[in-house]
């Protein structure tokens, strides 16, 4: 059976990330969605909310399971006895540092694969930090998150107002 993990904040989780997702589903026997629970990024959202939407959205794909993580992806990898990092690129600068991570994780162990699925079109312009911008701002999240996501967001929002 082939499985492979799709780490990340999904600080919020976006069509984009859903896209990667179910395309993951169809390409590997099991995906493992896996929130980091400690990010370098500032989240908005604690992980609880960020697992909770994410395993909410999930649950059309029955190959796909829902998980956190903290440390480096490859031990996360190892825990779940798989050696495929599944990552979802949407523009050039996305691939290079990507592919920069691709390597850093093959220097420290050369048995991890990293998958790179491109965006769909449709996606390619959504980014977390802008969606947050979007929604802090009142505008329109129509195209890029699920409802779910957009009322999580409006409510957290207007908590810290």
């Amino acid at each position: 059976m082939k499985k492979a993990v799709y780490p990340g904040s999904f600080d919020p989780i976006t069509y984009g990330h859903l896209d990667v997702i179910e395309r993951g589903g169809r390409i590997f026997d099991g995906l493992i969605v896996s929130v980091a629970t400690a990010s370098p990024k500032s989240c908005l959202f604690t992980v609880e909310e960020r697992v909770a939407m994410v395993k909410e959205l999930a649950k059309p794909f029955p190959n796909v399971t829902v998980d956190t993580f903290e440390g480096l992806t490859i031990d996360h990898l190892h825990r779940h006895g798989t050696n495929i990092i599944l990552r979802g690129i949407r523009t050039v600068s996305d691939f290079e540092y990507e592919f920069e991570m691709a390597v850093t994780n093959r220097t420290i162990d050369p048995d991890i694969e990293t998958v790179l699925v491109m965006s769909d079109e449709r996606y390619a312009f959504i980014r977390s930090s802008h969606i947050k911008e979007v929604a802090a701002l009142g505008g329109p999240l129509k195209n890029m998150v699920p409802p779910l996501v957009e009322e999580a967001l409006r409510r957290k929002l207007a908590a810290r107002r």
